[in-house]
């Protein structure tokens, strides 16, 4: 530790007395300064010990000596050295007795003692206090080496808890606290999420202190890019020394080398994730459960999910190819990894497209945390972001082919209709018409639709609504004609006039199947007017 008032009284080489301040010997010095200035509080810094011989002090004084007294306090000075045997034989009374009604710690310095002596002293203790920390450092560096080289990262942030005297946790990229030392502090480690989701927003490296001085606690982040990949919290009842601090240093290096290391390992993944995926997709799930081995084997044995993630547009597209790390494509699989590993189960997520930026693959259990996580992330985040989402059915290794089509047909669905993420199922479930929500049949409605329409403008019949009450009886013509309002005849008469202008049999289920969807298509909005054409007789 750094020296203090009292380990120079207790220096047998300088023989200093304490006449007042007893009770604050313990104060650490950080410099030992002399000034016979009257007022030397502006070239003070604090944490000095003032040393002086009164030479231009009116020592005598008692306000004056209480002023001066206070000004020194004041600026911090954690103590005063007077000289005795030079200007004065003894301290003065007033001098003294303004030290003890301020506890401002004075010492006496007899005469055979120089002031260099003390300055040296102090020098000497903290050049040796620097020493100290810088080997302590040095020695903490090496045991979290090992600790990170033979067990990993827990016990990294287990040794840096016991050398900071305190408590360290090791956080995700969501802010899910991954380890905890000691045991105790995993609740307060848990409440720090919103302020590592905080310094998750910020360039990396990047760092912040929250808390009391009770519990101060120093959040790093963890990352060699501008993306933080991770966060270190350390607290401790009182700032970080040097030793500490060297030791919390260590360990941010060490687990940021262990989150790089890991971003390798990720990386072979899904290369071999790839390898499986082609052989499911090509219909040998036997030869992708041996390519698998004990990293994906357990996740082809139970009904699994694909789900396909792509840019929704051509500027979302460019920032899924950027290489700074920041693509939301990314940010989704680091988002499905950690869900992964939070739960202990296992996911094959494998990028598609040059330098695999352009889409994600992922084949994750049903009803496990990586599909909850990914619908979790489509209904937070993934429309910001700019991404699609499409998911497959339940299914198995023998029926991977087939669920890859789902989930591209869910992910082309999704597109259509501008939503994040949609469902096979869902797709299965629900009606085909909002699946004419498309400007290519809009279009085609609109040219099947146009003539009948204009035949309707010109007050020469209702064809438009007469069909669509004939085909909704399923061509029955009493019941289409009592919904008209008409005689049968009439009705009839005004079908033969619709396969007239457009020229085909309503006979023909493919016809009758065209007109409705086109009828449906564009609602009671009438295509937008073409060119003048002659009436139709």
């Amino acid at each position: 530790m750094p020296p203090t008032l009292a380990s120079l009284v207790q220096h047998s080489a300088l023989k200093l007395t304490v006449r007042a301040g007893e009770d604050r010997l313990d104060t650490p010095v950080r410099w030992a300064h002399v000034s016979e200035l009257a007022d030397p509080v502006p070239y003070m810094e604090g944490g000095e010990l003032l040393l002086t011989t009164a030479l231009t002090l009116d020592a005598e004084d008692p306000e004056a000596m209480r002023r001066y007294a206070r000004r020194l306090l004041g600026a911090g000075v954690v103590g005063l050295g007077f000289a005795v045997g030079v200007n004065y034989e003894d301290i003065p009374d007033a001098l003294l007795e303004a030290a003890r009604e301020e506890h401002l710690p004075l010492l006496e310095v007899p005469r055979r003692t120089p002031f260099l002596a003390i300055s040296k002293a102090v020098s000497a203790a903290i050049a040796a206090d620097q020493y100290r920390a810088v080997t302590a450092g040095f020695e903490a560096q090496r045991e979290l080496t090992r600790a990170a080289l033979a067990e990993g990262p827990d016990a990294v942030v287990s040794r840096l808890a016991a050398h900071v005297d305190g408590w360290a946790a090791l956080y995700d990229t969501s802010g899910t606290v991954l380890a905890v030392s000691p045991e105790w502090a995993a609740r307060r480690a848990a409440r720090l999420t919103p302020d590592v989701e905080r310094l998750r927003e910020r360039p990396a490296p990047a760092s912040a202190v929250v808390g009391g001085t009770d519990d101060r606690i120093e959040l790093q982040s963890l990352g060699t890019g501008r993306r933080v990949r991770g966060a270190l919290a350390v607290g401790t009842g009182a700032p970080l020394g040097t030793a500490e601090r060297y030791a919390v240093h260590s360990a941010i290096a060490l687990l940021t080398l262990t989150t790089e290391r890991s971003r390798s390992l990720q990386a072979a993944e899904q290369r071999l994730g790839a390898a499986v995926l082609r052989l499911l997709l090509a219909g040998q799930p036997d030869h992708a459960r041996g390519v698998a081995g004990d990293l994906y084997g357990g996740l082809l044995d139970a009904p699994f999910r694909l789900l396909i993630a792509e840019p929704a547009g051509a500027e979302a597209k460019e920032a899924a190819t950027a290489k700074d790390g920041e693509s939301p494509l990314a940010v989704l699989a680091e988002t499905l990894d950690a869900a992964a590993a939070r739960a202990g189960e296992s996911a094959l997520t494998v990028p598609e497209g040059p330098e695999g930026a352009e889409r994600l693959v992922v084949l994750a259990g049903d009803g496990g945390a990586v599909v909850t996580a990914c619908e979790g992330y489509a209904s937070r985040e993934a429309e910001e972001a700019g991404l699609v989402v499409g998911l497959s059915a339940p299914t198995g290794p023998i029926a991977a082919a087939a669920a890859y089509k789902q989930a591209e047909q869910a992910l082309s669905v999704a597109r259509r209709r501008g939503r994040a993420l949609v469902e096979h199922e869902d797709l299965a479930a629900g009606s085909v018409l909002p699946l004419l929500a498309d400007d290519a049949v809009r279009a085609f409605a609109d040219g099947l639709l146009r003539a009948l329409y204009e035949h309707d403008a010109t007050g020469r019949g209702d064809l438009v609504a007469s069909l669509r009450a004939w085909l909704s009886r399923h061509g029955q013509w009493d019941a289409a004609a009592a919904d008209l309002g008409v005689h049968r005849h009439t009705l009839r008469y005004r079908m033969r006039r619709v396969e007239e202008i457009l020229g085909r049999s309503l006979d023909d289920a493919d016809v009758r199947m065209e007109l409705w969807l086109a009828l449906k298509a564009t609602g009671d909005t009438p295509p937008t007017p073409g060119p003048t054409q002659p009436p139709r007789s």
